[in-house]
């Protein structure tokens, strides 16, 4: 597909060559600076109790509210789906019900002993249920009660700071998970998070660039044009013409972050004491790290900047892409100056359409940057929340705010193309294979043990149409495999899922038909070979010309699925 082509007007008359032209040879910056923070330290028990030291009193009753908070909305959200876990539940009681019939007495006993006390846990639950919605599913009294609980957590998590404003930024994008209530006032954290003073914003600009704004910039807004959870942006002018943004870190943000994350932690840790099946199915601790690692890569703007033109320069080609050029002259730890684009949320299907911008054709060209950024460079943008993206009046696409990326090792990749292949392929033993390849299985595991598990999930599920696949019942269809077998989330995925399930947030609410894998199928294959070419003429070339690896070989097989996938595409295409 010729990137000329992915330009989303409908505008027939548009002339979009020019305007790409303008944009420039993108440039990786060789003369930004070279202060950037070092790597935060690992976060362990040592970690925490330096960060909480002499803070007793003070880290317990943070810990407390913390608690409160995140405990109530996972109450709120169990009430909300106990409708689903209920069936799972009678499901699970039919089969034990069966599997006792033939047994001595005793077994008998002890399962109808676990019937009854589900039961009465049923209608416990019921009641609970009832008192806390004032309504029964469906009726308008729940929606209110729902639309009530979300504005509660808007509010607790701006009160909680910007840790967890973070948090909720992440979760205002899961409509597969969230009552859309919760999805539409969460959504409200990504731009409408409550500003710091405007003076001590050119106060730590003056500060970290070492000079009198007055002399940083010939003008500056004196309010800002947004702000978000981890800093805020001021519109300015550089004395050579250009509009600029100014992006400004929120006062003592390192410390707020590091207490907020060994708050966690030490959640996490009791949680794990208490409650030691809550970790089983998910690395929380894994998870915790990861996002500590992030966050602090995030709260460096010099990294940012860096991310930004590595983005620029994987995308070079891709005249539809645009990324804000950084003025690195302006720019510091704290503070990030860089072009100022103006542009239309992806999500604004109104605003789409008032400038004759197709909204379905947004989706997938955002599916496909993300492809060819997990499949190919192995760097992606890691929070595509609608806040990060706009769509210019040209149709161009454009990112913003690389402060948390991820990336994919060769193997990993190499490793989601073979999954890839087995799912266009529906080979359920190979899926099985990939699994625990993927590390989706607990250490110490015997892979033989599940393998049969697997290949039986996969057959049902591949089976299905992908319209036909619920998430929030398919996660109790799976609760069946996933607590009786030793699988669990690997650290290393939670960006991956997390970017994937934003993509498919993004595009669920701009085309209510939208599946995130029916739209990346064909251009998957397209990167999968190219991909696979490269690899494979590079291994026919060495094999020629006497310097191949012993260790390598031609897998003729995967050259017979290359060969045909690629025969499939042309005749799709004509």
């Amino acid at each position: 597909m010729n990137d000329d082509q992915a330009l989303v007007s409908m505008n027939p008359g548009s002339n979009s060559n020019g305007h790409a032209a303008a944009l420039g040879p993108p440039v990786v910056a060789t003369s930004s600076p070279s202060q950037t923070s070092p790597a935060p330290a690992p976060l362990d028990d040592e970690l925490v109790a330096e960060i909480l030291k002499g803070r007793g009193l003070r880290g317990w009753l943070r810990l407390a509210q913390v608690a409160r908070v995140l405990g109530l909305f996972t109450l709120y959200l169990f009430l909300d789906t106990y409708h689903i876990r209920a069936d799972f539940n009678r499901r699970i009681s039919e089969r034990r019900r069966e599997a006792a019939a033939g047994k001595d007495l005793l077994t008998r006993l002890q399962a109808r002993a676990r019937e009854a006390l589900l039961a009465a846990f049923d209608r416990l639950v019921r009641t609970m249920r009832l008192l806390v919605f004032r309504g029964h599913e469906g009726s308008d009294k729940k929606v209110a009660r729902l639309e009530k609980q979300a504005l509660w957590l808007s509010r607790s998590l701006i009160n909680l700071g910007p840790t967890f404003i973070k948090i909720g930024q992440a979760l205002g994008t899961r409509a597969d998970l969230l009552p859309l209530a919760y999805v539409k006032e969460l959504a409200t954290l990504q731009d409408q998070v409550p500003a710091f003073s405007t003076a001590e914003a050119f106060a730590r600009i003056e500060a970290e660039l070492g000079r009198g704004l007055q002399e940083c910039y010939a003008e500056i807004d004196s309010e800002p044009v947004a702000s978000a959870s981890l800093g805020q942006v001021y519109r300015a002018r550089l004395f050579s013409g250009e509009e600029v943004a100014v992006k400004v870190q929120r006062p003592d943000l390192e410390k707020i972050v590091s207490f907020d994350v060994a708050i966690l932690y030490r959640l996490v840790k009791l949680t794990n004491r208490f409650f030691p099946r809550a970790n089983e199915n998910a690395d929380w601790e894994g998870m915790l790290r990861e996002f500590h690692l992030t966050v602090f890569e995030e709260m460096d703007y010099v990294k940012e900047g860096r991310n930004a033109d590595r983005f620029r320069y994987n995308f070079r080609t891709w005249r539809v892409i645009r990324v804000p050029k950084i003025y690195w002259s302006h720019t510091s730890r704290r503070v990030l100056t860089l072009e100022f684009v103006r542009g239309t949320k992806v999500t604004d299907i109104e605003g789409l359409r008032a400038r004759r911008l197709d909204a379905v054709k947004v989706n997938r060209l955002l599916v496909r940057t993300y492809l060819k950024q997990l499949l190919e460079d192995g760097f992606f943008h890691a929070d595509p929340h609608p806040g990060n993206l706009l769509v210019l009046d040209s149709g161009h696409l454009a990112f913003f705010d690389f402060g948390m990326v991820g990336r994919i090792t060769p193997q990993l990749q190499s490793q989601m193309i073979d999954a890839f292949f087995h799912v266009v392929a529906r080979d359920v033993h190979g899926l099985g294979q990939d699994i625990i390849n993927l590390n989706f299985l607990k250490p110490g595991v015997d892979p033989e043990t599940i393998r049969p598990v697997v290949e039986r999930l996969f057959k049902v599920y591949l089976n299905l149409k992908l319209g036909e696949v619920k998430f929030k019942e398919l996660t109790y269809d799976l609760a069946e495999v996933v607590y009786e077998y030793p699988f669990r989330l690997p650290a290393n995925f939670t960006y991956v899922m997390r970017a994937l399930m934003t993509l498919e947030g993004i595009g669920i609410v701009t085309d209510p038909e939208f599946s995130f894998f029916k739209t990346a199928k064909p251009y998957a294959k397209e990167f999968m070979l190219r991909r696979e070419g490269r690899v494979f003429g590079k291994l026919i070339l060495d094999k020629l010309t006497g310097r191949e690896n012993q260790t390598a070989r031609v897998e003729w097989s995967r050259v017979w699925k290359l060969t045909k996938m690629a025969a499939q595409m042309y005749l799709d295409s004509n």
